[in-house]
């Protein structure tokens, strides 16, 4: 048997030995505490978010890799606004209701941290994606619904601080 990829969502420094990794770790002979410590650690730093993570397995072998990639670019965001799960339905549905601003600093910070997810090729076009994202949340940036936030960027309003 060659080694076996098993991914999973969970949230950061809280893995378990339940679902969804105890399930499919359990066949694989591993040691499943050491599995979910190790997880735990790398995950840490996303606590309060779901964050994608692989577990490379050679059951011949006994041996492992963690591999852990970065939570989905709303949870960033949502971290950043400093909001907490779960808001009310009603609370930044489209067009309805802000439930956080964020500045442009903050964008970039989210920005750069998906450049290796994102398929855009410029800072300035991962900055125009996220802040996409934060009109779907209700998210306001610099104090401006999103679309204004776009129209500002893709005019070259911010182009001083969007050089790769």
């Amino acid at each position: 048997m060659s080694k076996l990829t098993i991914p999973a969502m969970v949230e950061g420094g809280k893995a378990s030995a339940g679902p969804p990794l105890g399930p499919a770790l359990g066949p694989t002979g591993l040691n499943i505490g050491q599995i979910i410590a190790q997880i735990n650690e790398k995950t840490k730093a996303f606590a309060g978010m779901h964050v994608p993570v692989k577990v490379v397995a050679d059951p011949k072998t006994k041996t492992f890799e963690i591999e852990v990639g970065t939570p989905p670019t709303s949870a960033l965001l949502k971290k950043e606004a400093g909001i907490k799960e779960p808001v009310k339905e009603t609370e930044g549905e489209k067009g309805k209701k802000t439930i956080g601003n964020l500045s442009l600093d903050q964008v970039i910070k989210v920005a750069q941290s998906k450049k290796d997810q994102s398929l855009a090729k410029t800072l300035k076009s991962r900055v125009k994606e996220a802040a996409g994202t934060c009109l779907s949340l209700g998210i306001t940036v610099e104090g401006k619904n999103p679309k204004e936030f776009i129209a500002d960027v893709s005019a070259g309003k911010h182009d001083a601080k969007l050089k790769d």
